[in-house]
């Protein structure tokens, strides 16, 4: 049966057109070479090479076939390397899933700098998702990162906390709570809110719910949201104000203005999360977002 090694053997001859040099390149012996080289003529049932004592030379089949062998052999090289670059974690695919605070703020400088450092891995951004959204791809192979907020409860999920938000509150411009340098929830009791969907899971609705009923009321929700751009464009509407981490105020909309809440402990964790075991384009991704987070 042809074996790869019989394409190495007959391109060694064939490019040295001298078994002896054929055998020196390939580090073996000269009859077992001569030897491989017939059984290759005779499973092909062509002749390969003409022999004489003083040379050797190529057949019109033999012309062919060594080109042939030699896109084999170099494809095969190839995808060896490729193979090796893929699980070096230096070359491949990436998708990334991202909540929308963080979409705006620590996305766009996370993919410069894998780009930088990871020429020949194609990044792709999945933006404006919700946690839970996030930890479904996840877990179905569909994204191979999350950025989203806590708490993540799943089997099989590896969980490291990259930055602490801190919370604002967002308001229309113009709005009488605008004149306060910072906020209390409880300064907020009486207005309406637009906020994260409740029925997605949202880590953010599920946070104003708490914060509210620490501060002693129960948050008069106007408006749910799926995507941070679309709340923030609701309050500058004047449709209610909302909760948000700071990194929030990176999508620049305009007629929204934004105050700390107080204190300033009160925040909201941001975690990258991806399928536990090792991977090296994993560690070298959180290498990068290390870095600048």
């Amino acid at each position: 049966m042809m074996e790869l090694r019989h394409l190495r053997y007959f391109r060694a001859v064939g490019e040295e057109l001298h078994f002896g040099r054929a055998a020196e390149r390939l580090r073996i012996a000269q009859p077992p070479l001569s030897h491989q080289i017939r059984q290759l003529e005779r499973e092909l049932g062509v002749e390969l090479l003409t022999r004489t004592t003083r040379s050797v030379e190529l057949t019109a089949a033999g012309r062919a076939y060594l080109d042939r062998a030699v896109n084999i052999l170099d494809a095969v090289h190839d995808a060896g390397e490729q193979a090796r670059r893929i699980a070096g974690g230096i070359e491949g695919r990436l998708s990334i899933g991202c909540v929308g605070s963080a979409t705006y703020s620590l996305l766009p400088e996370l993919v410069r700098t894998l780009r930088d450092r990871l020429p020949e891995i194609e990044v792709d951004v999945r933006g404006e998702m919700l946690a839970p959204a996030q930890l479904s791809a996840l877990i179905a192979g569909e994204i191979d990162l999350a950025l989203l907020r806590p708490p993540v409860r799943a089997e099989g999920i590896t969980v490291e906390t990259v930055r602490r938000d801190r919370l604002v509150v967002v308001l229309p411009k113009g709005h009488r709570l605008t004149e306060s340098n910072e906020l209390h929830i409880a300064d907020l009791a009486d207005e309406h809110f637009v906020t994260h969907s409740a029925r997605r899971q949202s880590a953010m609705n599920s946070l104003l719910t708490t914060l509210c009923a620490e501060a002693g009321f129960t948050p008069r929700i106007r408006h749910e949201v799926d995507e941070t751009s679309t709340l923030l464009t609701m309050v500058a509407a004047g449709m209610g104000v909302a909760i948000a981490p700071q990194p929030t105020a990176a999508l620049n909309i305009a007629g929204v203005c934004y105050r700390p809440v107080s204190p300033p402990t009160l925040g909201i964790d941001l975690v990258a999360a991806w399928a536990s075991g090792t991977s090296s384009l994993i560690d070298k991704v959180m290498a990068c977002l290390r870095s600048i987070a």
